[in-house]
């Protein structure tokens, strides 16, 4: 099995049912984009723009897979994708890979996709990432491994701030959401850690990660 068609699997099982997942190569002939979309990264350097490209092209076939015709996914003034009204999404790129989830509005108020490399979090980036509880709760972990563990971290507070950003269309520090983990399943709650309208201090997002191919993977949901 290819890294992509492994790690379209791997997403697939994580979001379960009712979402469309869909993961294409970042390959040097970046395939055709709407015009819409061709404005968003004219002065985009070629690496940037096959990206662009293959992100746009996986998010199409998802939605095809859910019975859409493919259309435009602009980028609006917040560099977000828009959506077609009825459904929402998100877009992930690393390690050669765009990755791509959908999901109709009606039934989902926001995703986040994040893939990040498996490789530690350079600890001079801990502080800015990590609340202090989290910083506490690597310290209880083998040292060898405490800069993965903060990479899932990171991977986790991505993922969780675009599934929000669907609904407040806010920005969020690192320190705007805390991450308490499920070890026994992979799974995490991101808490808001002040209010971001609508959403309340406390309110949560329930995210699952996962490996594939060497790297994280990181899903949220609303």
């Amino acid at each position: 099995m290819s890294a992509a068609a492994a790690l379209q699997e791997a997403a697939r099982s994580l979001l379960g049912p009712g979402i469309a997942v869909c993961c294409r190569e970042i390959g040097p002939a970046p395939a055709p984009l709407y015009s819409e979309e061709e404005a968003a990264i004219a002065r985009a350097v070629p690496a940037r723009r096959a990206e662009f490209a293959a992100g746009r092209a996986a998010a199409r076939a998802a939605m095809q897979a859910l019975g859409h015709a493919p259309a435009p996914i602009p980028m609006g003034g917040d560099r977000a994708p828009l959506w077609p009204a009825p459904l929402t999404g998100s877009i992930t790129h690393a390690g050669g890979l765009a990755l791509a989830a959908l999901a109709p509005r009606a039934a989902c108020a926001g995703l986040g996709l994040d893939l990040e490399p498996d490789t530690p979090l350079a600890d001079d980036l801990w502080p800015g990432v990590l609340l202090e509880a989290e910083r506490a709760w690597l310290a209880t972990r083998p040292a060898a491994i405490r800069g993965n563990l903060a990479k899932r971290f990171f991977s986790a507070k991505e993922a969780a701030y675009k599934a929000q950003y669907a609904r407040s269309r806010k920005l969020l520090d690192f320190s705007d959401i805390s991450i308490s983990w499920s070890e026994s399943d992979d799974t995490f709650t991101a808490r808001f850690a002040r209010p971001v309208t609508p959403f309340a201090k406390g309110d949560h997002i329930y995210g699952r990660q996962t490996t594939s191919g060497g790297m994280i993977l990181t899903t949220a949901l609303l």
